[in-house]
């Protein structure tokens, strides 16, 4: 999937959008719906050891909050992915959701070369999928994710139920690898 250019344009307004499909509920995978802490000491490791990292997201515990929260958001809302894994991790990731009942997709991942930090990624996303369609609310473990899409004005949650790691904070913001 190719990245989605940039758009100058303030979220949706609440309501269905012009096309009549329902609003969509946003979701990051790791640390919303994938409890990655069993991996990440190899990003701890010098070097770091980013292939291995996302090579064991496939045996990654769900987390209960999350798929709660998601499957609560079916009955109104279309559920889309955002997250910052690479998009070689594409088919891991899907069988990882199918194999615990989650829906497969939309799934909108990091292009294998993009190094920004994850905000930035996920706000230009944003803003391509508010062109169609009316973001009604998201859900990321980042806090700098979730500190600039609220300045944005996107209706933001902040997921608190896994601790978040300043080893994964610093792959996001700094390395921009997940």
């Amino acid at each position: 999937m190719s990245s989605p250019q940039p758009v100058d344009r303030a979220p949706a307004a609440s309501g269905a959008t012009a096309n009549g499909a329902r609003p969509v509920a946003v979701f990051d995978i790791d640390g919303v719906l994938a409890d990655v802490s069993h991996r990440l000491h190899h990003l701890q490791d010098r070097p770091q050891r980013w292939e291995r990292f996302f090579a064991e997201a496939d045996v990654d515990p769900l987390l209960d909050e999350g798929a709660e929260r998601l499957r609560a958001a079916q009955a109104d809302h279309d559920v889309i992915y955002l997250t910052g894994r690479p998009e070689r991790n594409r088919r891991l990731t899907e069988r990882w959701l199918a194999r615990h009942g989650l829906p497969t997709g939309p799934l909108f991942m990091r292009e294998d070369d993009d190094f920004r930090p994850a905000r930035m990624m996920k706000r230009q996303v944003l803003r391509h999928l508010a062109r169609t369609r009316e973001i009604a609310s998201m859900i990321d473990d980042d806090p700098a994710v979730v500190a600039l899409l609220e300045a944005d004005g996107w209706p933001i949650e902040l997921a608190t139920w896994l601790p978040h790691s300043s080893t994964l904070q610093d792959a996001q913001e700094r390395k921009g690898r997940t």
